[in-house]
């Protein structure tokens, strides 16, 4: 008897040929830190409760991406350990059979008391934002919270098992760039994963500000301390100008700690990823503006109001809310995302000077 060969089931493509297996979805706009390049002092008004996906809702529209061929789902915010009900979510997206690796990106502050939790729902990994290891630093860039806590977390999460725990560092020219180094020799003795992530301006113009010209005598730590006086956001202009290349950090950490190898690392993503000889971990350079990583994204993103977007840099963006709500099938629901995904962008212009306008990326989903 012959026997037909098996067929994969058919998998999301966009226009470009590339397969749409990754979504990351945000589950709250509101967080509780205010790092100076996401959010101003007083935060962005917070959505009304009413126009927020249920946790059930967020769980459905999983499900229904993940019959589509979505493999691996983030789950970010805002802050999303913010969320109580976040490890019945987490479990629900961890009994789906297509979906391979369920993480969570944080800012760390409340995972020591949240981690073990987390990893007995069916998460397997946590991303850590951190852009210093200097507690008076940490304190002027987040504005909020304090090192030692998100330190603790960290900690908790490696003794959960929720592994590989990366590290995502915002650099910016003049504040913390110089200690790139510090978070690279973090990876020689333990299991870190260290990726340094181009500061992207992304700048909505939700609150103004002064301008860079208005701080052109200071530098670094001066205009950071200007930006936390003022409770003010780093604008546009700002970001530019604050603007550090992967190449150049990848110097300065070979400069002071020798040649980085090329490394795999699963689930790695967009990140070009190193090893310093002997080291336990890596460092991973997430390099959208010098390199603008378009050609192999595939990734869509759900924001916490239930809107489906087919890139982080373009403003277009599909309601999943308001059909679902008004008695949308599954079917139906899985058609809207096909054409989400039949009109991502083939990339962005962010080095040409493309200003993205309309959310932030505490509203996107980080």
């Amino acid at each position: 008897m012959i026997h037909e060969p098996l067929t994969e089931p058919a998998r999301l493509r966009d226009s470009f040929g590339r397969v749409i297996d990754y979504l990351r979805i945000s589950i709250t706009d509101r967080c509780n830190f205010r790092c100076v390049y996401c959010m101003p002092e007083e935060g962005f008004p917070a959505t009304p409760k009413d126009e927020s996906l249920t946790i059930g809702e967020i769980a459905r529209l999983a499900r229904v991406a993940a019959g589509l061929g979505i493999t691996k789902v983030r789950l970010t915010g805002g802050e999303p350990l913010l969320r109580k009900d976040l490890p019945w979510l987490a479990a629900q997206i961890a009994s789906l059979p297509s979906v391979e690796d369920i993480s969570v990106t944080t800012n760390g502050f409340l995972l020591a008391e949240q981690a073990k939790a987390l990893a007995e729902s069916g998460l397997t990994r946590v991303n850590v934002s951190l852009d210093t290891l200097d507690p008076e630093r940490f304190v002027k860039l987040a504005r909020r919270g304090n090192l030692q806590t998100v330190l603790d977390g960290i900690r908790a999460a490696q003794e959960a098992g929720l592994s590989p725990v990366k590290l995502n560092c915002v650099l910016m020219k003049g504040a913390n760039d110089h200690e790139a180094p510090s978070f690279a020799e973090m990876t020689m003795n333990e299991e870190i994963h260290v990726r340094f992530i181009e500061l992207m301006p992304m700048r909505w113009n939700l609150d103004e500000g002064p301008s860079f010209e208005a701080f052109s005598a200071h530098q670094g730590q001066g205009l950071l301390q200007i930006k936390q006086a003022s409770g003010g956001m780093l604008n546009d202009l700002e970001m530019r100008k604050m603007y550090v290349s992967s190449e150049t950090v990848m110097r300065d950490i070979e400069a002071k700690l020798g040649p980085l190898e090329p490394a795999q690392l699963k689930t790695n993503g967009p990140a070009r990823s190193y090893r310093l000889a002997g080291a336990k971990g890596t460092v991973g350079f997430i390099s959208q503006i010098s390199n603008d990583l378009c050609s192999r994204c595939n990734r869509l993103r759900l924001t916490h109001d239930g809107f489906l977007r087919p890139c982080l840099m373009s403003d277009g963006e599909l309601d999943l809310r308001t059909p679902m709500r008004a008695g949308a099938t599954d079917a139906e629901i899985a058609d809207l995302f096909r054409h989400v995904v039949a009109h991502k962008p083939e990339r962005h212009y962010l080095a040409e000077g493309q200003t993205v306008t309309g959310r932030g990326m505490s509203q996107i989903g980080g």
